[in-house]
């Protein structure tokens, strides 16, 4: 097992060089940062100055080199816009996006995994029809649409729900929490819905197919034939023997949520990460956009090393692969 995680770390270290290299490449054939943060009236003497300021007047190699040993050392640059650290910019707004997309996943659990299992049960009733009809809606609609008729219904028509902001917050160490305060919560909830929507459709067709497989199989037969009610058929052993996509999807969907709300944080005005990236893909604020593809490589590569494990220890013959 601990030589399963040195080798997964090993890789990561692989894949974050590979993706720097790329992204930073990216990100310097764009375009030059100093049309955005200059004046149009600027003379060319002046652009000059701002790019031996920023360090830009430097070829493209001995920028990556200086980048990666400042990297080294937990420094990725500062914005050319703020003068921030990256890495501060991107803490900050941290938490808003983890809150967001752990309301939403959660929605999508409680809502996506009793409903797959309906639709799996009883796969010809009209329920089960119904929730799979939901389902292809909820997976094939835009996320932008889904969020613009939310607005249109819970803000404007009804007034109910704010359709942008944050909310209030409160500060838990160095940590500013809204999901800690009820207007808090009201801000959330209209974002954390159009993005669990998707994410509960997905859960309702894995959770689906994964209970029509289980339902034929002989211990399920066997716990019928014992007499067991239903309730504790379901919640011991069919539950426990779809788990394991379950856990993957959801893992994998947590992780691409919290690295790509982009959409959802725009519509919404939501100040999380991917507001931020936009923001600085816009303005060309390379160590802000670098630094942000990084983390979220990381976090991804952590997360899928977390599944795995969890995967393993719900699944012991999957043990043995491994040491195999």
């Amino acid at each position: 097992m601990l030589t399963f995680v040195i080798n997964r770390l090993l890789q990561a270290l692989g894949v974050l060089l590979l993706m720097s290299v790329l992204v930073f490449v990216g990100i310097y054939l764009v375009g030059d940062p100093t049309s955005m943060l200059v004046s149009p009236e600027a003379t060319e003497a002046e652009r000059q100055a701002v790019r031996i300021a920023l360090g830009l007047d430097r070829s493209m190699i001995a920028q990556y080199l200086t980048f990666v040993g400042n990297a080294m050392q937990g420094d990725f640059g500062r914005s050319f816009l703020t003068g921030q650290p990256a890495l501060q910019l991107i803490f900050a707004r941290m938490p808003a996006t983890f809150e967001m997309v752990l309301v939403a996943m959660v929605f999508a659990v409680v809502t996506g995994v009793p409903l797959g299992i309906l639709a799996g049960y009883r796969p010809q009733a009209l329920t089960s029809r119904a929730v799979m009809a939901v389902s292809i809606l909820g997976f094939s609609l835009p996320t932008f649409w889904i969020g613009m008729m939310l607005i249109m219904v819970f803000s404007v028509n009804l007034g109910l729900l704010p359709a942008s902001g944050r909310g209030d917050t409160v500060a838990l160490g160095p940590l500013d929490l809204s999901l800690l305060t009820a207007d808090g919560w009201r801000h959330v909830a209209l974002p954390a819905l159009t993005l669990g929507l998707a994410k509960s459709a997905l859960l309702i067709r894995v959770t689906r197919a994964a209970t029509r497989e289980v339902l034929p199989m002989d211990y399920i037969k066997f716990a019928r034939a014992k007499g067991l009610p239903m309730r504790r058929i379901f919640g011991v052993h069919l539950l426990k023997n779809i788990m394991i996509p379950i856990l993957t999807v959801t893992g994998l969907e947590f992780g691409q949520a919290i690295a790509f709300a982009v959409v959802t944080e725009t519509v919404f005005s939501w100040p999380g990460m991917g507001k931020l990236l936009i923001d600085s893909i816009i303005t060309l604020d390379r160590p802000v956009v670098v630094a942000y593809v990084l983390i979220m490589v990381f976090f991804l590569v952590i997360l899928n090393l977390v599944v795995d494990l969890a995967y393993m220890a719900l699944d012991p013959s999957s043990r043995e692969k491994v040491r195999g």
